[in-house]
């Protein structure tokens, strides 16, 4: 991506799309039981606040009436009908591990089967989005937290820290093109959740072997563990090596979220908040629910001049149901440099000679 002179006025930004988690699959509701919704009816209503309040994408997860995640694609089908019926305009986009919540102390947090996180380009009413990791990796979602984040929370207790300490995430290339591939055919964009260059990398080469032709709809998830840390140094390299024609947020955890977001807001990027990165004030000295998180974001966006998207404009510019042809075309429409044709040397792109 370029910053060229005026990067950073509002009047050269797109407007601002807030992306919300407010279902927190990794938190029990004893944690916060003000903001964890567990009848379907209170989630419904969760989805509703949000939307209310400024956001415009929500990262969907589903809750049991025991207040575990659930890994039935029954109750995501009940949830999205309940959330479409009531703000049809809001992005949907379904979490690609479907709950990674241990289902007991001390055991392992997994992500389902490939199988089964396939079956997700099924879902009916089908989502807007499904995110989609890249490349196995480790996924220490504690790494970088702190006791204080943690004080007095089921994560504090030893075996689950223990158990999200040790989760990884299964990603690899056959899985990984298959995917695409299904929710393509289906009618699903792929937002693609990434850790690093490397997977960024990854998806470049994919599209120019044209199996992968979607726009560049990207969330930099930068949690350590596995995942690049929320400095700046790290994002500034992965900015520079995402392609201009590529849609970035922004992801951190916990009392990283807010300071990152000011950065994204300010660049022209986009931002992510909600309970499942985050649940306390900077200060710590309460939890802060989701719909407070995006009240900050929307202020903090408006006092910098920057609007805020609606969802008619976060479709357009999420490219929601937009598909390509072929490698040339995601290449172009993602702001990559063409594939060297056959014979070629030296650089991949010239520019037209004029007479």
């Amino acid at each position: 991506m370029h910053f060229l002179d005026g990067s950073m006025y509002p009047e050269n930004q797109d407007k601002l799309v807030i992306t919300v988690a407010p279902y927190g699959p990794e938190w029990m509701p004893e944690d916060f039981p003000e903001d964890i919704p567990v009848t379907m009816q209170d989630q419904i209503q969760k989805a509703v606040d949000c939307y209310d309040a400024g956001a415009t994408v929500l990262h969907l997860h589903v809750r049991e009436l025991d207040g575990k995640g659930s890994k039935r694609l029954s109750k995501f089908n009940e949830l999205i009908e309940g959330i479409r019926a009531r703000v049809p305009e809001l992005i949907i986009q379904v979490g690609g591990s479907i709950s990674f919540a241990p289902e007991s102390e001390g055991e392992a947090a997994k992500w389902l089967s490939d199988d089964t996180r396939h079956m997700l380009a099924e879902l009916r009413p089908k989502p807007d989005q499904v995110t989609v990791a890249v490349n196995s990796n480790q996924m220490n979602i504690v790494e970088q937290m702190s006791d204080a984040d943690l004080h007095g929370t089921s994560i504090g207790q030893p075996e689950l820290y223990e158990a999200y300490r040790e989760m990884t995430i299964p990603a690899g290339p056959g899985w990984l093109e298959e995917h695409v591939r299904r929710l393509s055919a289906n009618g699903i964009q792929s937002h693609f959740q990434l850790a690093n260059i490397t997977q960024l990398e990854t998806i470049e080469r994919m599209m120019r072997r044209g199996v992968c032709n979607v726009p560049f709809i990207l969330t930099w998830v930068a949690i350590g563990g596995g995942f690049d840390a929320p400095n700046l140094y790290n994002l500034a390299n992965f900015v520079r090596a995402c392609p201009d024609g590529a849609v970035l947020t922004l992801e951190t955890s916990m009392l990283n979220v807010l300071p990152l977001n000011t950065m994204a807001i300010a660049m022209g990027l986009h931002v992510r908040c909600g309970i499942e990165d985050n649940i306390w004030t900077q200060d710590r000295k309460q939890k802060m629910t989701s719909v407070r998180q995006i009240e900050q974001l929307v202020r903090i966006s408006r006092e910098l001049g920057r609007e805020v998207a609606n969802a008619q404009e976060a479709r357009r510019i999420y490219r929601i149901g937009e598909f390509y042809r072929d490698a040339d075309e995601t290449l172009a429409k993602n702001g990559f440099a063409p594939n060297r044709k056959r014979g070629q040397r030296g650089f991949t792109h010239h520019a037209l000679a004029t007479a």
